[in-house]
């Protein structure tokens, strides 16, 4: 998660701040930002600070009811006119974002306000729209995970990682990844805005972390590796699969292959897209998860029936990989009784 660079806060600010609205938005997208802000707005009067805080609303094209992606009916206002005084614009996500990002209209509008707003935040997919807008050119920048590739792809101008909770992308433009992200942005501009000590006030109320240990990999369905076309590397993947804790050494799956260690890993490589030591890592690695999930054995159990040896190797490996420690992601994801 990168940090947002401190600045000086003003006082005396009332910010305004809109979040698009359209057809098919995620509505935590939309809503998670909309109650950090109007929250910090609460104990900041609670503090005296009235004059200071957010106006926060929800606009869309024309105005009016759209309807969430699960349904959620919201009123939203006309976008405002061109030469609105806006804070900060943010951009949810939502299965609606594709007919959002092809509605000529909408994308003028996000360019329009890019050019004079504080700051331009995108939510989930809603980097698509920011994308679209020609906002996250030649700029790092993030997305849910499940999205990040459709990104890449679409936008190669984008240089997308899909790990960070959020990042700042350029000096008017942050993106956050997939929806409850978009609170852990909005509470990092509050603090950015107004200091910590109201940031980590709405993050109690919100019974929230400020600061989200870890980044998105931890939440990350196992990631589905392609099969190779060589029956010989198919039969190395599968034993791998069955076996993550077994002797995996490139000598011993080169062995299985019937091929020198070098053709080995240079044709793996190319039909796998992943250099066989990451193969085995990636795969002990989804192992360990589900035990640390299902049973309540001990890490150093788990490392060693993963293949990882010891717990230190184990724990280095995830930290790596995941951005959390096993113990860490066991109290987040565990499902076994302790």
């Amino acid at each position: 998660m990168d940090a947002i660079g401190v600045v000086a806060h003003t006082e005396g600010v009332t910010r305004t701040v809109v979040i698009l609205g359209f057809e098919g938005v995620q509505a935590l997208d939309l809503v998670g930002p909309f109650d950090v802000f109007t929250a910090a707005s609460a104990c900041l009067a609670a503090a005296g600070r009235s004059r200071d805080g957010y106006d926060v609303s929800v606009v869309s094209l024309g105005g009016g009811s759209i309807k969430t992606g699960t349904g959620l009916e919201l009123v939203a206002h006309p976008l405002p006119e061109d030469g609105a005084a806006l804070d900060t614009v943010v951009l949810p996500g939502g299965f609606g974002s594709d007919d959002a990002r092809r509605d000529h209209e909408v994308i003028a509008w996000i360019q329009r306000v890019a050019k004079t707003a504080r700051r331009v935040v995108s939510v989930c997919n809603g980097a698509l729209l920011a994308a679209e807008a020609g906002l996250l050119d030649g700029c790092p920048a993030t997305t849910h995970w499940a999205f990040a590739g459709q990104l890449a792809r679409e936008y190669p101008a984008v240089r997308v990682d899909p790990e960070p909770i959020f990042v700042r992308s350029s000096e008017t433009v942050w993106t956050a990844a997939g929806v409850t992200a978009g609170i852990d942005l909005a509470l990092a501009l509050v603090e950015d805005d107004y200091g910590t000590e109201i940031a980590q006030t709405v993050a109690r109320w919100l019974v929230l972390y400020l600061r989200r240990p870890g980044g998105q990999t931890q939440f990350a369905a196992p990631v589905w590796m392609p099969r190779a076309r060589r029956a010989p590397i198919r039969a190395v993947q599968e034993a791998i699969e069955s076996d993550p804790g077994g002797a995996h050494a490139i000598a011993d799956l080169a062995r299985r292959a019937a091929m020198s260690p070098r053709h080995f890993t240079r044709l793996f490589t190319e039909e796998v897209g992943e250099a066989p030591g990451a193969y085995v890592e990636r795969i002990r690695t989804d192992a360990a998860r589900r035990q640390l999930e299902e049973t309540d054995d001990t890490v150093t159990v788990i490392a060693a029936r993963c293949g990882f040896g010891t717990s230190e190797t184990m724990r280095r490996n995830f930290v790596r990989r995941m951005g959390i420690s096993p113990d860490q992601y066991r109290r987040s994801f565990a499902t076994a009784p302790a």
